[in-house]
């Protein structure tokens, strides 16, 4: 299940980068070292790991769509093996948008001192129990919307028939 939410979270980053490459305030002179700053930080922060979960999918697709055919297996895994570096390359592609994205909505001065903050004993600590504090709050926050649901679902009724109406 874990990987399940890993996988889509990662989906979800990704549609929400791309979207915002859209319409990022990007300035088109962004000198290379703004940049720079910016890929650190997606690289530091634990961003790109969203990248790399999302690489075995494309994989897991292709094979499922051809799972009635038996007998291609070893080719379609030494294909998929072949591809592995040209994959690399598209994820240096999504982690070099991510870093143009993060360029647009943050100045090189605040994206070094972010990237400063990852590098530190703090900041690698945020970045490894950011997994785990996000699977749990995962599971926190299903029990929460399914607690505020029925809050509400039960104060509404009882508002509702204050004014005279049985919901």
């Amino acid at each position: 299940m874990n990987r399940f939410l890993t996988r889509v979270a990662a989906a979800s980053l990704v549609l929400a980068l791309a979207g915002g490459a859209a319409s990022a305030q990007t300035a088109t002179a962004t000198a290379p070292s703004h940049l720079q700053a910016a890929r650190e930080v997606v690289l530091a922060s634990g961003m790109s790991r969203s990248f790399d979960a999302m690489l075995p999918t494309f994989g897991d697709q292709v094979r499922q769509i051809y799972v009635t055919r038996p007998e291609i297996a070893a080719d379609l895994n030494a294909v998929l093996d072949q591809l592995k570096p040209e994959l690399e390359k598209q994820k240096d592609e999504m982690v070099t948008t991510a870093a143009r994205v993060l360029a647009g909505r943050m100045n090189e001065a605040e994206l070094k001192e972010v990237g400063a903050f990852f590098k530190s004993p703090a900041g690698q600590r945020y970045v490894s129990t950011q997994p785990q504090v996000l699977d749990e709050l995962f599971n926190e926050m299903r029990d929460w919307v399914q607690k505020t649901s029925e809050f509400v679902i039960t104060r509404v009724r009882a508002e509702m028939k204050k004014k005279g109406h049985e919901l």
